[in-house]
């Protein structure tokens, strides 16, 4: 019996979700209080499809089947009989929590419940429920169908069976799962954030340019992209966010301070591709 999946939030990972869930055969209900948001997260499950089909990684037939299982929903009640429910919506504690309260309300009593937070306590958002054992937390990375990587979190109060479910759910979406315990920013943000940092540090510095910077990461490193292309792709404003969101639950420990630079770019509306302009330039390209 194929399993049923329910996405709450049909923005960016929203909709990548769907994406990849569709791919794999799961019937998937995307909700949104929008449906002008649906309308758009689906047009874009269907463009990257198509650019798919184009490089031969799927077939056209594929991408038919695939948007065929993707529902358009807009009354959250609609997803009472799914078997697990993604959260996907606003990186706010306390959108999350009520969201999980009303989510517990109506969700099938064997309903795995999962967050996609890349830095929130779990076990805080699974406090929202009378059901805790069954929250988990799902991080998955943008983009969706492109990036392997899925952290399973486990909470103070999750299940065993819960974490066994999860994990075999992401093999399912074609996923490698890395389970993680409810610390802040998990095990990638963890590494990722002085990486980021540090560079911002040389930037700020004035020590050399950030093209340099990304050029030697790249040449010396073995890394595919530098630091500043992958804040870029990542979206600035979501690398902020997340850099405050574990210096908060570090008690301000300085080593996790985020960047005056970047907070300015996110002041400036320089979010990196998502609209052409961050620390590089996609307007040209």
């Amino acid at each position: 019996m194929a399993i049923s999946i329910g996405i709450v939030g049909a923005g960016t990972m929203g909709a990548g979700i769907a994406h990849i869930a569709a791919l794999n055969k799961f019937t998937v209900s995307l909700y949104d209080i929008n449906d002008e948001v649906i309308r758009r997260s689906v047009e874009k499950i269907n463009f990257e499809m198509k650019r798919s089909v184009d490089k031969n990684k799927i077939s056209d037939d594929d991408m038919k089947q695939a948007l065929t299982r993707i529902k358009k929903r807009t009354n959250i009640n609609d997803l009472d009989t799914c078997d697990i429910i993604f959260e996907a919506v606003l990186e706010d504690i306390k959108v999350k929590k009520d969201l999980f309260k009303k989510l517990d309300q109506i969700a099938h009593h064997t309903a795995i419940l999962a967050t996609n937070t890349s830095t929130l306590s779990v076990t805080s958002i699974a406090a929202a429920t009378k059901k805790p054992e069954r929250v988990v937390g799902m991080h998955f990375f943008n983009p969706v169908h492109e990036i392997q990587l899925v952290e399973i979190v486990k909470g103070e109060r999750t299940s065993d069976e819960t974490m066994k479910s999860a994990a075999a759910i992401a093999e399912q979406l074609g996923k490698k799962a890395v389970q993680t315990k409810d610390t802040p920013g998990y095990i990638v943000n963890r590494v990722s954030h002085p990486f980021y940092n540090e560079a911002l540090k040389i930037l700020g510095e004035n020590a050399t340019t950030l093209e340099e910077i990304d050029r030697i990461v790249k040449k010396s490193g073995g890394f595919k992209m530098g630091p500043f292309e992958l804040m870029d792709l990542t979206g600035n404003d979501v690398s902020l966010s997340v850099a405050e969101s574990i210096y908060e639950q570090m008690y301000h420990d300085p080593r996790f301070q985020p960047s005056r630079i970047q907070k300015q770019m996110v002041e400036a509306g320089m979010f990196g591709k998502k609209n052409k302009l961050g620390f590089y330039n996609y307007e040209e390209k």
